[in-house]
């Protein structure tokens, strides 16, 4: 997710195309297309010139709702119901990809969360964050954490502030630092102190290598 607003300008954005089945945008106000993956204008009057991205959780619903109980949904209008595809994700995965890395041992539909952080990226499979459900790292020199929710489908990242932590067993889901003890919850949040949460891309692995190629894989 992108904020419009670039140099104080408020931007419209229409699909234009598809690239390596990534879309291209196209600006109503310069007529600049740019890329969906990186946010970057890459032909036009604002080539070069890049979106702010803009902070946002790809939860499932449950989980958001229990963390934002007054919050509000966008819901798809009646009458066009039926012009959206269902389970387009799935049927997706039977296609070939316009691209693969092989090298990398990767499968190319592997959904991945990838961080950029000081020009240093890293991509991190989804189901192994799942599985170790606690993942402390370093990336472009910040020590960060990888963890999966509740849910066992939601990721997050934060700056860890040097803390080492851990998943605490029990019914209720709670990370425990190595310091004091203290419970910390999916929001990243002990008490009035939360952690910095720290933008992330989940993305096909395909996707993600094509437009980060000095990404490095975590594999521990």
């Amino acid at each position: 997710m992108w904020k419009r607003t670039i140099s104080g300008k408020v931007l419209n954005f229409h699909l234009a195309g598809i690239n390596n089945q990534n879309f291209i945008m196209r600006d109503e106000q310069t007529g600049s297309y740019w890329q969906q993956v990186s946010g970057k204008a890459i032909s036009g009057p604002m080539k070069g010139a890049a979106l702010e991205l803009a902070s946002t959780d790809e939860l499932a619903f449950g989980l958001w709702k229990s963390e934002a109980p007054h919050g509000t949904v966008l819901q798809v209008s009646g009458q066009d119901t039926a012009r959206y595809e269902k389970d387009w994700e799935e049927k997706l995965k039977k296609y070939p990809t316009v691209l693969s890395f092989s090298e990398s041992k990767i499968p190319s539909r592997e959904l991945v969360v990838g961080l950029s952080i000081n020009g240093f990226e890293r991509a991190y499979p989804v189901q192994r964050v799942v599985d170790q459900r606690v993942i402390q790292d370093k990336v472009g020199g910040v020590n960060v954490i990888i963890v999966a929710g509740p849910d066992n489908r939601s990721v997050r990242a934060f700056r860890s502030e040097n803390l080492e932590f851990f998943r605490r067993e029990g019914e209720e889901w709670f990370l425990m630092d190595s310091a004091d003890a203290k419970d910390w919850d999916f929001r990243g949040c002990s008490g009035e102190k939360c952690l910095e949460q720290v933008p992330l891309l989940k993305d096909f692995w395909f996707d993600w290598r094509q437009y980060n190629p000095n990404t490095t894989v975590y594999n521990k």
